[in-house]
Parts: structure tokens; C-alpha cells; sequence
């Protein structure tokens, strides 16, 4: 016996921001935690999402490509250095379905 399963517990979980992108906002939530938050998807908006993040320490942003919507923040993500996956719509999709 060993104590693995002690060890995986005591591991804190992942902060993962989960982003919808729309045209003209940006809907965000924090997980574990819950906690969201509501920007236009332009460039202060953007300014306002990390300006936020600054309070927490992030492993992961997650978001679905939505045709040209999603270029101007992912360019952001870049420049900010935060690890980011696209994730496919149709995977994601099914993925629920199953």
C-alpha cells in the first residue's frame, strides 16, 4: 500500500477561468470559486479581465473559438503570457451529450 490517494488529495485544484466570447462582451467564471465577471470584448475590456486576474493566480483560460470574435482576445492572452486552450465547439458538444 502507499499513500498516493493522501497525496492527490492534499494537491490543491487548478484555477481554470472558463470564457464565453460573444460579439460584444466577454462572460467569465472562475473554478473552483464561482466567481464571474461581465467585460466588452474590446481592448479595455480585455484591460479590465486582467486587471481582475491580477487578484488570483490562474493555470488555465478556457474558451471556444467563435469565428473573428475570439482573435482580439486571444492576441491578449498571448501578450499577458497566460496559458490558454481553445477548446472545439463540436468536441466540447458532444462531449456534454455523452
Amino acid at each position: 500500500m502507499t499513500s498516493r490517494g493522501e497525496e492527490k488529495m492534499s494537491k490543491s485544484l487548478p484555477q481554470v477561468l472558463g470564457v464565453d466570447i460573444s460579439k460584444d462582451h466577454l462572460d467569465v467564471c472562475l473554478n473552483p470559486g464561482g466567481s464571474t465577471l461581465h467585460v466588452a470584448n474590446i481592448a479595455a475590456g480585455h484591460a479590465q479581465l486582467l486587471a481582475w486576474l491580477d487578484r488570483v493566480s490562474i493555470d488555465l483560460v478556457v474558451f471556444e473559438p467563435t469565428g473573428p470574435y475570439h482573435r482580439l482576445f486571444e492576441r491578449t492572452l498571448v501578450r499577458s503570457g497566460l496559458p490558454y486552450a481553445k477548446v472545439n465547439p463540436r468536441q466540447a458538444r458532444r462531449f456534454a451529450e455523452a
